[in-house]
């Protein structure tokens, strides 16, 4: 599995992707929260807080993730190289877990600097520190679990097609339907506890939840158990 995810993680950074991956994140986070006027906009606001990031992260990483995992498998395919991988004595899942691994790495790489925001309005804040740390934190967390969530789908759709803008048109589709469908869902309903239910199946509750800065093991075993889920999908659909 190490010299998969290894060799996934030297692809990504020995072409533009990993850089550009990074880089389109950092830019576009920074220009909402500290340039472009807007509810987002940090100094615009008057009092110390990052939760634009974690508005608008949920909704960037809609459309990065499936951009870095769009070729793990579709690029095998399409140039005729996966043959070669599965003939060689590795595992499927040690395949697929190398290559998600690698993916989510990237995921995080992108995500880590974002951390400075934090020290940046600490700072600022009068009197110094008055920030709510503990929603920060959760916020911050809840995006690492629920970026491992868009790579585990990203990971699958790249599985079912050679094709890498289908995998990322297809990961795209199925991120947004986990993060908002079933919340769409629960609104045709009436009974509290049928409403409860349907968004308890959506990522968007238990990223909501955990962003309130309070650790659920309810939370977190949600976003493991998807990620596994995806994760089994894409070593199902490998048949050869």
């Amino acid at each position: 599995m190490f010299s998969i995810y290894s060799k996934e993680l030297r692809s990504f950074f020995s072409n533009a992707t990993g850089y550009i991956v990074i880089s389109i994140f950092l830019i576009l986070t920074g220009l909402f929260l500290w340039v472009l006027p807007g509810q987002f906009n940090i100094p615009d606001a008057g009092y110390a807080n990052v939760d634009g990031l974690f508005y608008i992260a949920p909704w960037l990483f809609l459309f990065l993730c499936p951009a870095v995992t769009m070729r793990l498998f579709a690029e095998e395919k399409q140039s005729g190289t996966w043959e070669l991988l599965v003939s060689k004595p590795i595992s499927k899942w040690n395949i697929v877990a190398g290559k998600y691994l690698a993916g989510w790495t990237l995921v995080l790489l992108s995500l880590l600097p974002t951390a400075l925001y934090y020290f940046s309005v600490y700072y600022m804040a009068e009197p110094l520190g008055n920030v709510d740390s503990g929603a920060f934190w959760g916020s911050f967390l809840g995006l690492v679990f629920l970026s491992a969530v868009y790579v585990a789908i990203g990971t699958f759709a790249s599985s079912l097609s050679s094709n890498q803008i289908v995998a990322f048109v297809i990961a795209v589709v199925i991120s947004f339907f986990m993060l908002y469908g079933f919340d769409l869902a629960a609104g045709f309903f009436k009974s509290g506890s049928t409403i409860q239910a349907f968004e308890a199946l959506g990522i968007n509750a238990h990223y909501k939840s955990i962003s309130r800065g309070v650790i659920d093991s309810r939370d977190i075993a949600y976003f493991v158990l998807v990620s596994l889920i995806f994760l089994f999908f894409t070593k199902k659909s490998l048949k050869h």
